[in-house]
């Protein structure tokens, strides 16, 4: 699953991002509200941790726009605050929770767990053939049998059964499942299928992850 954090500090921004990368979240940050407006625009996001004090535009400031446009993207609102008339503000903008810093990492990986359960289409178990991915528990399963998976080895399979059957580039995959600043230029993305293959297919008579030749990889019952 893939969050975007919209914090203009970089302390604050940079514990987050490294503690929800450790729990295998694909995780893109912005710096202001300019600029997670233009990465909302830009890419499709399971949730945003919003800022309520950002430069050039504020918290509430983007997510009223980003609501009003049509963007349901789950939204759990930091800030500095504590008073109620700011937690009203957030929620009435559109946020769907709130969070007063200073704050635990696993406050927020909670609420962040909890936020992503409510959409049915977030939560949504994944099935290829007899593998099985469940976003939730983010468990993976071949044949019954459960697959331990490394954070960039399930958000590479998860992206690539969200999109069964779909030829999928190598730029494709790196944009979607390494960050913005991804060096394309080497071959991760082919080593990291290897990987995957050595635990979804080995010891399978019928494969699943499939090389198209000369447009990258895709993955079909």
């Amino acid at each position: 699953m893939r969050i975007l954090i919209v914090e203009d500090e970089a302390k604050v921004a940079g514990f987050i991002k490294k503690g929800l990368e450790e729990e295998s979240y694909l995780v893109d940050v912005a710096r202001d509200g300019a600029e997670g407006l233009e990465m909302l625009s830009m890419n499709v996001y399971d949730a945003m941790v919003l800022d309520l004090m950002l430069p050039k535009k504020s918290g509430i400031e983007v997510m009223r726009e980003t609501r009003a446009r049509k963007m349901n993207v789950p939204v759990l609102m930091l800030t500095a605050r504590d008073t109620l008339d700011d937690k009203v503000s957030g929620l009435d903008a559109g946020a769907d929770d709130y969070l007063t810093k200073p704050f635990a990492f696993q406050e927020l990986l909670a609420r962040l767990r909890s936020l992503l359960r409510r959409g049915k289409a977030e939560v949504a178990m994944l099935k290829v053939d007899d593998l099985t991915l469940d976003p939730a528990t983010r468990k993976v399963r071949r044949g019954g049998e459960e697959i331990t998976l490394t954070a960039k080895e399930f958000s590479l399979l998860e992206y690539m059964m969200r999109n069964e059957g779909r030829p999928l580039s190598r730029t494709t995959l790196s944009e979607h499942v390494w960050d913005i600043n991804f060096d394309r230029m080497t071959n991760v993305v082919d080593v990291y299928i290897n990987f995957i293959r050595n635990k979804v297919d080995k010891g399978f008579e019928k494969k699943l992850i499939h090389t198209v030749r000369g447009v990258g990889y895709t993955i079909k019952g």
